[in-house]
């Protein structure tokens, strides 16, 4: 299996050892919901009965069913090996390490804490310096949408977005010179419901 995942890890372009990537995956793991919730334990007994009044199923998962928190795992493992370090970002832009945590501090670039210092997502970055438009967009996304929302948003084509009549990311239409106001409005959303 080390030589599969080995292999799979390097198409996928990262820079990280499977004993490390597997390290990664447990620890998203154990900051997700317990391995076995039982959903019911998050209502009221009043909350219970009014959402199995509508049919919501309220039983824990079986044990033959697929664990829906093996998806966020593994996107919260990419994310996270695929960030850049204060250094590395520093490097990408050609600017000393103390503008780069300026840059956090004031919001004009994305990132969190993480063990040994601040990881900066890598969808933000060209091999320019920083994607154009950046400032605006994270200007605009909600205050409480975590890393891992900002990033799915960021590489996921969005139907008002179009190239050459095809869905495009955010990441694209702002490298491609799309208007940035655009993706700051869809961006701006983050985390309402539709």
């Amino acid at each position: 299996m080390t030589v599969a995942l080995e292999t799979l890890l390097a198409k996928a372009g990262l820079r990280v050892s499977p004993v490390e990537f597997l390290e990664l995956v447990e620890d998203a793991a154990r900051r997700l919901s317990p391995a076995t919730p039982d959903p019911a334990d998050y209502f009221s007994t009043e909350q219970r009965d009014t959402l199995s009044d509508v049919g919501l199923d309220l039983t824990p998962r079986r044990a033959d069913e697929v664990d829906s928190r093996a998806r966020a795992v593994a996107a919260q493992a990419v994310l996270r090996d695929s960030a850049l370090t204060v250094s590395a970002a520093a490097h990408a832009v050609g600017v000393d390490t103390s503008r780069i945590r300026h840059r956090l501090s004031a919001g004009r670039l994305a990132g969190w804490k993480d063990r040994g210092g601040w990881r900066l997502p890598a969808w933000q970055f060209t091999s320019a310096g920083v994607l154009p438009g950046l400032e605006a967009v994270l200007a605009a996304v909600p205050d409480d949408q975590p890393p891992l929302v900002v990033a799915a948003f960021m590489t996921t084509p969005q139907p008002d977005l179009r190239i050459n009549d095809q869905p495009a990311t955010p990441r694209q239409w702002l490298l491609a010179g799309g208007d940035p106001t655009k993706v700051a409005t869809l961006a701006s959303v983050l985390g309402t419901p539709a």
